[in-house]
């Protein structure tokens, strides 16, 4: 286009996204000169929104400001909070009673370990990843004061909704102490089983009898303690979903028979004693000494019966 003789204004056309418009140039081509120049300056990426906007520009110059418009693209992804681009993987973190788990860390990975998104829960439990296409992955979520649950989920075309269910992870902690006197009792073992009778955790007294043992399974378990010189004691404990249970313990001393066998008036070394309770069961087997002595200990209260054989025991070699 030309300006015609006499003219202080002139038009061109400019293209838009829907054809052409029509703009009002002020200075001799300042709108032109300004459209060319916008068309090189580098995009602006906003990656919350998944979408690329120019960036705007003004005119320099006393004549006026320039005219420049702002392109929203729609990007042909889908944008999940906490992970890139894909399918979409959304759920709840939910603890005890269904309540929303807060802070916890969800991760998906594939099938051989790779990481590929994570996210942490808002305050009412909400999470979202992203899987990179269709097939099957492992999600992974921990939360302090829960057990850590892995779930393998498989993601099709459509978005995914899964909860998480966060169990608590409870505790046992106590002190162990002797019934006579009430004296901590150090170095006794104490085992926890659960229904099934399976080892969950073992461990020891300190020297003031406390004892601490985490990481366990919500629900009733069994807890058993024994120390030497005291008779072994156990009982159930319920273990909450959270928090540590206390428990105190006492132990009773272990009651002793002692004794000297003899025959013919001389004290009967190597000769097999036998100690029965009062339902005929064998509680321990022992040889006396050289100079007939034997002992046992460690029994609960009660009526024994302590036999020998008749015949002389055969000499020690």
């Amino acid at each position: 286009m030309y300006a015609p003789a006499g003219a202080s204004t002139w038009q061109t056309a400019l293209p838009s996204q829907n054809g052409f418009k029509a703009v009002p140039a002020i200075g001799a081509g300042a709108a032109l000169l300004a459209s060319i120049v916008a068309s090189f300056i580098p995009r602006q990426r906003t990656a919350e929104a998944g979408v690329e906007e120019p960036a705007g520009v003004e005119e320099p110059g006393a004549d006026g400001p320039g005219v420049a418009e702002s392109v929203v693209v729609s990007a042909p992804v889908v944008a999940v909070e906490g992970g890139g681009a894909g399918v979409p993987v959304r759920g709840r973190g939910l603890g005890a009673e269904r309540v929303p788990v807060g802070g916890a860390a969800v991760t998906l990975i594939s099938l051989g370990g790779k990481q590929l998104g994570r996210s942490v829960s808002r305050a009412d439990g909400a999470y979202g990843v992203a899987a990179p296409a269709a097939g099957s992955y492992v999600l992974i979520a921990s939360s302090e004061g829960c057990r850590p649950q892995a779930a393998t989920i498989v993601v099709a075309g459509e978005p995914v909704a899964y909860d998480v269910l966060l169990s608590g992870a409870g505790g046992l902690a106590g002190v162990v102490r002797s019934a006579d006197g009430g004296t901590p009792v150090a170095e006794a073992v104490v085992i926890v089983t659960d229904v099934r009778g399976d080892v969950l955790a073992t461990g020891r007294t300190d020297v003031l009898g406390e004892f601490t043992v985490t990481d366990l399974v919500p629900g009733p378990v069994t807890l058993a303690v024994s120390s030497p010189k005291h008779r072994p004691l156990a009982q159930v404990v319920e273990v909450g979903g959270a928090g540590t249970a206390r428990v105190e313990l006492e132990l009773r001393p272990g009651a002793q028979v002692r004794g000297t066998v003899r025959g013919g008036g001389a004290p009967l070394g190597d000769a097999r004693v036998t100690l029965v309770d009062a339902a005929g069961n064998v509680v321990a087997t022992t040889l006396t000494g050289v100079d007939g002595a034997y002992a046992f200990s460690d029994l609960d209260t009660g009526a024994y019966t302590v036999t020998r054989p008749a015949t002389r025991p055969r000499r020690r070699r």
